[in-house]
């Protein structure tokens, strides 16, 4: 026990809605909206400090609970019956401790409770572990905000023995005994970071892919947006059921992204490339690299990294091995990485990166870093169309992860009205001329936003 250890005094949650300025497609879905939640909790240290902290996190449930069985007013109606369910065992908690022991005791509680929801209101098929993941977010990150402003520090500042009753064996196991968390994590963000634009299987590459314009004054094509930001960093959203499609697509991003960069005069940029785990085989995702090595070779140089290309259930898809794929580019694990269990399956199959997201807990990602740089992975920080502090909490990870190349924003493109509060306070990080991203601002009480 420690002095600085805090409790629960009291939770509050509510949502916000919001249409896309423009649907994007992935995984095989479109999806046009989004359903915030933002959460805040009130927090007392042993000696009776007290604050507030907040977070915030779009529901996400195309992505985290996809179906073939319900349908997406179904599934969002289950994760905000199960955030109501998170919001109780929360308050409930009478505990002490730094915000990732608190996660780390509740997340059982929280899983359960994902079982007994989809019980309760009758659902045709379980709630995924990811899910709950998502729905219980927020409110690790109001904690982890809470814990910073209630000791007037950054939370960056929060993860090393000063502030830890454990070291990373706890929660780790033994091949972590002795480690401390800061070890793998920096107290000062980097000034800046690239950021990867994404590219929709449905967004329009060049005038004449574009049935009726949005005209809102934003960007509309490929170049549109590499000339107002500055682009150098590209995600490009593949089908992975259609090989010609995904090798066209490619090839028409590098086309195009060529014949801009050369007019700005930039040499060097880069894509990642994201089938959403809709690749059939290992063998599929070979011969679409080589068939895009062959048609532009260049194009290919230009990956950086690929993101999960098969099923999500690995326990399930054993057969679906990474080896080959890894040693041409970092094939990383994204829908699949729940735990450390799922991280060193991955690893045996082949993965050789880790994606950290958000919207999985502040206190996952902290420790799922720690993890893959121990294990000597490739490590990217990754979006959920996070929009407002969701977006800073995202870009604070991104900053403060050694070894992370660049950060994904992906709300400024389908949903800057959630963006809309934000920008004047932090400008740097919502409004994007250079390619980069300002991470440098972000050293505020907290997680930096509120």
């Amino acid at each position: 026990m420690k002095s600085t250890d805090i409790g629960i005094d009291d939770v509050a949650f509510a949502y916000e809605d919001f249409a896309y300025r423009t649907p994007i497609k992935f995984g095989g879905v479109v999806v046009d909206r989004a359903t915030i939640v933002n959460v805040r909790v009130w927090v007392s240290t042993r000696g009776g400090k007290r604050a507030e902290g907040f977070g915030s996190m779009p529901l996400g449930n195309v992505w985290s609970f996809p179906s073939k069985k319900l349908t997406y007013d179904e599934t969002l109606a289950a994760m905000k019956a199960l955030t109501e369910r998170v919001a109780a065992l929360l308050t409930a908690h009478r505990e002490f401790g730094h915000p990732i022991d608190l996660t780390h005791a509740l997340e059982p509680q929280y899983l359960q409770a994902a079982a007994e929801v989809a019980g309760q209101i009758q659902l045709a098929e379980p709630i995924p572990p990811l899910c709950t993941l998502v729905a219980a977010s927020p409110f690790d990150a109001a904690l982890h905000d809470a814990f910073g402003k209630v000791h007037g520090v950054n939370c960056y500042h929060t993860y090393g023995p000063d502030f830890m009753s454990h070291d990373l064996g706890h929660y780790l196991g033994p091949d972590f005994a002795g480690e401390t968390l800061d070890r793998y994590v920096q107290r000062w963000p980097r000034p800046r970071m690239p950021l990867y634009h994404l590219i929709g299987a449905l967004d329009p590459l060049e005038d004449k892919d574009i049935v009726q314009r949005i005209g809102d004054g934003l960007p509309e094509t490929l170049p549109e947006w590499i000339r107002a930001d500055g682009l150098t960093h590209l995600k490009i959203k593949l089908n992975g059921e259609d090989l010609v499609w995904d090798v066209d697509r490619v090839v028409h991003v590098d086309r195009v992204a060529e014949s801009v960069q050369r007019e700005r005069g930039v040499e060097r940029w880069y894509y990642s490339l994201d089938f959403n785990e809709k690749c059939p085989s290992v063998a599929y995702l070979l011969e679409f690299l080589e068939r895009v090595r062959a048609k532009r070779p260049a194009g290919f140089e230009r990956i950086q990294y690929i993101e999960q290309p098969t099923a999500r259930d690995l326990k399930a898809n054993r057969q679906n091995v990474m080896h080959a794929a890894a040693k041409i580019r970092p094939v990383v694990i994204d829908e699949s990485l729940l735990d450390l269990e799922s991280l060193l399956i991955a690893r045996d199959m082949g993965y050789t990166g880790a994606a950290l997201k958000a919207c999985k807990g502040q206190s996952q990602s902290l420790l799922m870093a720690a993890a893959a740089q121990k294990f000597g992975m490739f490590l990217c920080v990754q979006d959920l169309t996070c929009p407002g502090a969701s977006l800073i909490q995202s870009a604070g990870l991104a900053a403060h992860i050694p070894g992370v190349a660049a950060i994904e924003a992906n709300a400024r493109q389908y949903c800057p009205a959630a963006n809309a509060p934000w920008v004047s306070r932090f400008p740097g990080l919502f409004r994007i001329t250079d390619g980069t991203v300002e991470t440098g601002s972000l050293t505020g009480p907290g997680l930096g936003a509120v």
